[in-house]
């Protein structure tokens, strides 16, 4: 069975390290634990492909931006015939605490523009997704809170997160979705 794991950020230097580009950072952890190198470019994507426990898994990041992701999704689940339930997304949430995940098997987008987007683009709402914490934005704009870049130790939280997002993706790759929501999905002290 192939799956397909897509992290959401916005292309090009300027966002690399901004809280909207956790997606992004986090494929990048799971793309090391698996060994595989995102170097191909096509259907508005870029993108490695790899084995994961004896299936094909796909890692793939939209080059769209963040509200237009949807259609980087689309085009890779149509080309390998795949349903939405193969799709794991990985994204920032403010409307979670600073380096806490949330893993859901299905759902709304929320208020997230990507999610909604590829929600859209797929037909439906029966998309595993791994939320990762970006905390809230307090006075500031939102627009420019998620795409500010987070000091040092709010880095340090984000780094973490992104190492137990690529292991909860891991679980979920592995078919044990509630094995990653009981381990993941608890309350992070101090976050």
């Amino acid at each position: 069975m192939m799956h397909v794991v897509a992290g959401l950020g916005n292309p090009g230097l300027a966002y690399r390290k901004s809280r909207h580009n956790a997606g992004f950072l986090a494929l990048d952890a799971l793309a090391e634990r698996l060994h595989i190198r995102l170097t191909k470019r096509g259907m508005r994507g870029l993108y490695g492909e790899g084995i994961f426990r004896g299936g094909r898994v796909l890692l793939v990041k939209p080059q769209t931006y963040m509200n237009l992701s949807g259609d980087c999704v689309q085009q890779i689940l149509h080309f390998y015939k795949l349903p939405p339930e193969q799709l794991i997304v990985l994204y920032d949430d403010i409307d979670l605490p600073v380096g806490s995940l949330r893993i859901r098997a299905n759902g709304s987008a929320g208020t997230h523009n990507g999610m909604r987007s590829v929600i859209a683009c797929v037909g439906s709402e029966n998309v595993p997704r791994v939320r990762i914490g970006v905390g809230g934005h307090g006075d500031a704009a939102l627009r420019d809170y998620v795409l500010g870049k987070p000091g040092q130790e709010e880095f340090r939280l984000l780094t973490d997160a992104f190492a137990r997002a690529a292991e909860a993706a891991e679980l979920i790759l592995a078919g044990d979705i509630a094995k990653a929501q009981m381990q993941f999905n608890k309350k992070h002290e101090g976050r």
